[in-house]
């Protein structure tokens, strides 16, 4: 990593560089394909997030979003199979109390590694993603860590910092004004940290880093876990205040600077922002155009 970058790097969580643990999730009663089915089957339609990518030479992606239609967990693990979709089952936590229970123990023991880590809320994503799918360049805006359960995933991770994560943008997809990807430019590779994660390993990485996925071997089930701290939730918060301010004409200070009581003074002016949806949501407009389909190229069948 060019270490000028790390000098710069944001610091806004107790995780200071990317770290593997072990964990037990990788156990069948949660990555065969007869229990992912069957959780499908029975998971709400409307937090089933299906996308398929596609990236330039320059690395620059086009997202398409799809929608579940009536396929049963069967059909749609086909389609996964044989295609290159990315799923994401969003509330893990309320849908799959089994699985949650069991990343929770394992989140315990990761967690007490770092002596100030607390977490005051997480949720957990559950990743069904094709063998060949690539997730373009984004960061989350909490903690993450990421159970990898079936498959071989590559991990790269980036600095958090001006260059390679502008802070406009990350208000922008704090605000959902656009999904979550960054502004991305392939030089950036010189300053990734990679991980090639297998079966029963975590990764942790610093809080808000960015960072991109390459599927290595076979479908891949990961559990993302999603955790805030107090400090983070207010950090979190006071991008999306900064997002406002910026459509009423203000230049804000940037996050990292800003001591304990600015934080929390932004952190609650979003909380009735967010409540009236000020900046709206893009997110939620973007048109769902396929629907899975095993025998369709690319495993999606667009509308015609």
């Amino acid at each position: 990593m060019n270490t000028q970058h790390a000098v710069h790097a944001r610091q806004l969580g107790p995780v200071r560089k990317s770290a593997v643990f072990n964990h037990g999730l990788d156990a069948g009663e949660f990555t065969s394909d007869d229990a992912l089915a069957a959780v499908l089957d029975g998971y709400p339609s409307e937090l089933i997030d299906i996308n398929l990518y596609n990236f330039d030479a320059k690395g620059q992606v086009h997202l398409t979003a799809g929608t579940r239609g009536d396929l049963t967990g069967a059909q749609l693990l086909e389609a996964v199979r044989a295609g290159r979709l990315w799923v994401n089952l969003r509330k893990v936590e309320q849908y799959w109390p089994a699985l949650w229970e069991a990343a929770s123990d394992a989140f315990a023991d990761i967690s007490s590694a770092y002596s100030n880590l607390r977490a005051v809320k997480r949720s957990g994503q559950l990743i069904i993603s094709s063998p060949k799918t690539r997730v373009p360049y984004h960061f989350d805006a909490s903690g993450v860590v990421l159970f990898h359960m079936r498959g071989i995933k590559r991990m790269f991770v980036y600095p958090s910092d001006e260059a390679h994560q502008p802070e406009r943008a990350m208000e922008d997809i704090v605000a959902r004004r656009t999904t979550e990807e960054l502004p991305y430019d392939l030089s950036f590779e010189d300053d990734a940290d990679v991980f090639e994660l297998h079966p029963g390993e975590a990764l942790i990485w610093p809080f808000y880093a960015p960072h991109r996925v390459e599927n290595v071997d076979g479908p891949c089930v990961s559990l993302s876990m999603d955790f805030q701290t107090w400090h983070s939730r207010a950090c979190t918060g006071s991008l999306y205040t900064h997002a406002f301010l910026r459509t009423r004409g203000m230049t804000p200070p940037s996050v990292a600077r800003l001591g304990g009581f600015n934080l929390a003074l932004r952190w609650l002016a979003s909380l009735p922002l967010r409540r009236l949806q000020v900046l709206g949501n893009r997110i939620a407009s973007i048109p769902k155009q396929f629907v899975p389909d095993a025998k369709a190229d690319d495993g999606a069948r667009f509308s015609t």
